[in-house]
């Protein structure tokens, strides 16, 4: 039988420990900003999460919403304000954005030390360096994921079906800092099957639902599957699941997999910018 990997409960134990953290630190309270453009009602529902996350880990919840018309300079007037606020520890600007606004200028107005989604050009170069910075959640979440279930990914073959720079391109070089012989793919790659099918781990992030099935997947793989989509069934994600039953030895579900573990890590990532914070304050200057 193919073994469930039950994220939501990793994902738990980490905002227990990220809590225990907080509560015995004393001092300064980390704070995380979370700016919202809009009405979106799955980006709402996503920072409605984020900020409950937040508040029962014991960090400062700050927020702001700024109206769908808001103009590019409304908001990196409002970015600008965050980043020199000193009881704000990270932001999050919530994509994606309404069409007038240019996402890539306004996340790099975010403070590299502030970037706990690490996105900006300075915490994606840092991590191509490697670095101290901030490093995405999900992938960052995929390889807590990975080191909680005891895959070795040392001399591991990787397959990375997805090349977005949220989630593919960063995790690619998380992988291959731990050793691991990585393969980058997509949906367009012409022979997928060619590409997965000898890998002992499958990671598939491509927007594109049911892209992965048993043809793609070798006997005893884990398979890490980063989509999600809304069916009149319910949530599926981009790995045929129920069809590798018995085939992957480990496999990720969706709702309960990778999802719950983007928002451990960003509560990791807004600690870490807190005590980093807390590291250049006590530098005499």
């Amino acid at each position: 039988m193919t073994h469930t990997i039950k994220g939501a409960e990793i994902a738990r134990s980490i905002r227990t420990r990220v809590a225990e953290r907080v509560a015995a630190a004393g001092g300064r309270v980390p704070g995380l900003a979370t700016v919202l453009i809009g009405d979106d009602p799955a980006s709402a529902v996503y920072v409605a999460a984020k900020r409950r996350a937040i508040r029962e880990a014991g960090m400062r919840d700050i927020h702001r919403h700024l109206r769908h018309q808001a103009t590019q300079n409304e908001v990196a007037a409002v970015i600008d304000e965050l980043a020199g606020d000193p009881d704000v520890s990270g932001i999050l600007l919530q994509l994606p954005l309404p069409a007038q606004l240019d996402a890539a200028p306004l996340i790099d107005r975010i403070p590299v030390t502030k970037d706990v989604d690490g996105l900006t050009t300075a915490s994606a170069g840092r991590l191509a360096r490697g670095e101290r910075g901030m490093r995405p959640c999900t992938p960052n979440g995929v390889i807590e994921l990975l080191d909680a279930e005891g895959v070795e990914l040392k001399g591991a073959h990787v397959a990375v079906v997805g090349w977005g720079q949220l989630v593919g391109r960063p995790l690619s070089q998380l992988l291959l800092r731990r050793g691991a012989t990585v393969t980058v793919a997509h949906e367009f790659t012409a022979d997928l099957t060619a590409v997965t099918r000898p890998a002992d781990v499958v990671v598939v992030a491509t927007g594109v639902r049911g892209l992965i099935g048993p043809e793609h997947v070798k006997p005893g793989a884990t398979v890490v599957d980063v989509g999600i989509h809304r069916t009149p069934d319910g949530l599926t994600g981009d790995v045929r699941a129920a069809e590798l039953d018995g085939i992957a030895g480990r496999i990720t579900p969706v709702p309960g997999g990778v999802g719950p573990m983007t928002i451990a890590m960003l509560l990791v990532n807004t600690l870490q910018a807190a005590e980093w914070g807390a590291e250049r304050e006590a530098v005499p200057a």
